[in-house]
């Protein structure tokens, strides 16, 4: 063990001066500008890219949001790294002084809040809520993958930003007061993952949905389940909220959720028919997207559709049995 060490002290040790600061420098800010669109009067949503993590937005892709409280400013989702994080601080404070004193992490993938490191370089007493199931899947590693996973995609560009999580487990049926806003939460065991929670800023009757529904963007179902998504959104439309917003994609009214619905049931139904025509899920496919045209321009669909009708494929046999 001494000796390996001793190996990883000359190494360093040799390393050219400016390899050393190379590695361990932060990555630039956010280079594009981005506006803090106003809903309500408490409440902004920041509508970030649809497009996939990559070098030209530096990572960010979701839509970080501030809610305005008597106590202080909740933020939702504060995005994909710390210097997404450091330009929602920024937005805030074109709104406000008001110090941020709590986040909420709409599930486990870290494009939604790694930027929780900036709040709480910030702001140390912030609380950090979450599902259970988030805290423990980072507790299991799944922060670091996230971490690992945006440096590859963006080449770098979120270096310097490290795993700070929620802490604060909450549930389905909870509701937390602060400053006069009441957060409720809603979770459904299994839909867009494990973790999810859907946030209902009562007052403001703003339901944020996390990724549990995008607009023109496909997304990913890998760690969910089509009838739990399904139900998730029966749920969401059920809340029958003036505003929804969505993990991806812009701000809308109820037709965000429905249209999601629309989308998901109507991959599942499809599936499930061919299956029980005997067709492979390399059959299926071009079967289903004849029935999906108003989806087609979505970003990601047409490299992603083909995994869509896999899981649902995957999941329309187990039932089977």
């Amino acid at each position: 063990m001494l000796k390996q060490l001793f190996l990883i002290f000359s190494i360093l040790t040799l390393m050219p001066l400016s390899v050393q600061a190379e590695v361990s420098k932060k990555g630039p800010p956010l280079a594009a500008e981005y506006q803090a669109d106003k809903i309500t009067d408490a409440v902004y949503v920041i509508h970030g890219p649809v497009a996939d993590p990559g070098v030209e937005n530096q990572g960010f892709m979701n839509n970080p949001a501030f809610v305005l409280t008597d106590a202080g400013v909740v933020v939702i989702d504060p995005g994909s790294s710390v210097q997404t994080g450091e330009m929602v601080i920024q937005k805030i404070r074109e709104v406000t002084d008001q110090p941020v004193v709590a986040t909420f992490s709409s599930h486990i993938h870290g494009d939604h809040w790694l930027g929780n490191q900036a709040i709480r370089q910030v702001w140390p007493d912030a609380k950090l809520y979450g599902h259970p199931n988030l805290i423990s899947l980072v507790e299991a590693g799944e922060g670091q993958t996230w971490i690992e996973l945006m440096l590859r995609l963006t080449e770098g560009a979120t270096r310097g930003t490290t795993v700070v999580a929620a802490d604060i487990p909450i549930n389905d049926g909870d509701s937390i007061s602060i400053g006069g806003k009441t957060f409720a939460i809603h979770h459904i065991a299994k839909a867009h993952t494990t973790s999810d929670i859907m946030v209902h800023v009562v007052e403001d009757d703003v339901l944020f949905l996390g990724d549990n529904a995008m607009n023109a963007r496909l997304g990913r179902i890998d760690d969910g389940s089509y009838k739990g998504l399904m139900s998730a959104l029966n749920k969401a439309i059920e809340i029958n909220s003036k505003y929804y917003v969505p993990g991806h994609g812009h701000t809308g009214g109820k037709e965000i959720a429905e249209n999601f619905l629309l989308l998901i049931s109507t991959i599942y139904e499809a599936v499930k028919i061919e299956y029980e025509n005997d067709l492979t899920d390399y059959e299926i496919k071009p079967i289903v997207v004849k029935q999906l045209d108003q989806w087609k321009d979505w970003q990601g669909f047409e490299h992603g559709i083909g995994k869509f009708v896999s899981l649902a494929y995957i999941e329309v046999e187990e039932d089977a049995f």
